[in-house]
């Protein structure tokens, strides 16, 4: 009998089948998931015993009984919220270091390896989905990582992302920290006429950018920037925003001083990252004109618990020490005008901060129910997101997050995730 070569391909063709089978959902079979306590994050109201219904990766039904003929996953013990957002993300974000300089000593596959491990962090704390605000590398690991989670070949939360930092040259985003005498790096995302931000508008879009970064004034972490002072002007950002909202895409603006704020508005920028100077004129533009505030709180005040301990250069510091004592004003004044706010951390520390955010907007004013709903509801519908998440309805993602206790009467709860559901699929079981 003679031996046929193709048989050798046996093994791996059905190893290959029983792993491809094993990843494929199984959209005909029924689950419930019981809850102790199930919050509806539109209107605060708990219902005790609800039972959410989920077919394939998405919500069937929530009712209060048990279906028939159902698996059962018991979370009768725990308090169940949708899954959360974090609309100010830099998945690339190395939480070891400081240092103004790390980007230059740090290539871009090194940071994807990081920006993989850092969307475990984030799924695991209960964040199903992110915006990435922007990252230095001109060729883009935050789209192959978007791309890499929607194709499951890794796990993580849903990405929406933001391409290049737009700035202006020597501005917050130039990465360029090199002395005038040595090579310059030549990225593209330095700016300093209003065509060039269509180039590079157009060049983030072309390779797949959801939202579009800009720089309105200078920022803290860097060593050379004045984060008081407006750095693009109001006919760039004009610009970055016709090209943007033409191509169907969103701009989100860093802006800290009270002057550039106001030009991004006046721009028509999305949203604001940070707000951090915002004065009653600005809130009140920004009130009129519907523009969405992502305050990131928490990222500041982390910052001055951990100091110089990781490289941070000492006019960084200085600077951040000044600009604490401005955020809390700034956000009550937010709260005033009833802005639009959504959730977002914006710490390189991803693992000790990404739910730090919640304590640190209820600090800031907010009630417990308003900090849940700037991290679902509101996060989803500025992202673009509130057909599939943000609540826990039928039609919706699967996207569940168990914690113990009442987030509604104590908020920091929401810091120790027990359990995540996203799509259908437990990412994070129960501890035994």
């Amino acid at each position: 009998m003679r031996f046929d070569p193709r048989l050798r391909r046996l093994p791996v063709l059905c190893l290959f089948a029983c792993l491809t089978a094993q990843a494929q959902p199984n959209s005909s079979k029924e689950i419930a998931v019981h809850a102790g306590r199930l919050i509806d994050v539109r209107s605060g109201q708990v219902t005790k015993d609800a039972y959410v219904v989920i077919e394939g990766e998405r919500i069937k039904a929530v009712v209060t009984s048990a279906p028939k003929g159902d698996a059962v996953i018991d979370m009768s013990q725990y308090t169940i919220v949708p899954g959360l957002i974090d609309c100010h993300a830099h998945i690339l974000s190395n939480p070891t270091t400081q240092a103004a300089g790390s980007y230059l000593m740090t290539s871009a596959p090194q940071a994807t390896v990081r920006g993989v491990a850092n969307l475990q962090i984030w799924l695991s704390h209960g964040f199903t989905a992110v915006r990435d605000a922007g990252e230095e590398y001109p060729s883009y690991p935050q789209f192959a990582l978007r791309e890499g989670v929607a194709k499951g070949l890794i796990t993580g939360p849903r990405i929406v992302a933001a391409g290049s930092f737009v700035s202006v040259t020597g501005g917050h985003g130039d990465a360029d920290l090199l002395s005038p005498d040595k090579p310059g790096l030549g990225q593209p995302n330095t700016v300093d006429t209003v065509d060039d931000v269509s180039r590079i508008v157009r060049r983030d879009i072309k390779y797949g950018a959801d939202w579009i970064k800009l720089m309105a004034t200078g920022g803290v972490m860097d060593p050379i920037s004045d984060y008081r002072v407006q750095e693009l002007s109001e006919d760039q950002m004009a610009r970055a925003v016709e090209v943007a909202h033409r191509a169907g895409r969103k701009v989100m603006a860093h802006a800290e001083g009270t002057v550039g704020i106001k030009a991004a508005v006046r721009a028509g920028v999305d949203s604001i990252e940070h707000g951090t100077l915002l004065d009653d004129e600005g809130a009140q533009m920004m009130s009129q004109r519907g523009t969405w505030l992502v305050p990131t709180l928490y990222c500041f005040q982390h910052d001055i618990e951990t100091g110089l301990s990781k490289g941070r250069d000492p006019r960084s510091m200085d600077k951040g020490i000044e600009i604490v004592k401005q955020q809390g004003p700034a956000f009550k004044l937010a709260l005033k005008y009833h802005l639009k706010i959504a959730y977002g951390v914006d710490d390189a520390d991803v693992d000790e901060s990404v739910s730090k955010e919640f304590g640190a907007l209820v600090r800031g004013g907010m009630t417990p129910l308003e900090a849940l709903q700037a991290a679902t509801i509101n996060s989803a519908t500025l992202l673009s997101l509130d057909k599939d998440m943000g609540t826990i309805e039928p039609g919706k993602y699967a996207d569940l997050v168990a914690v113990s206790g009442d987030p509604l009467s104590d908020i920091t709860v929401m810091e120790h995730v027990s359990w995540v559901m996203k799509g259908g699929t437990v990412v994070k079981p129960l501890a035994k």
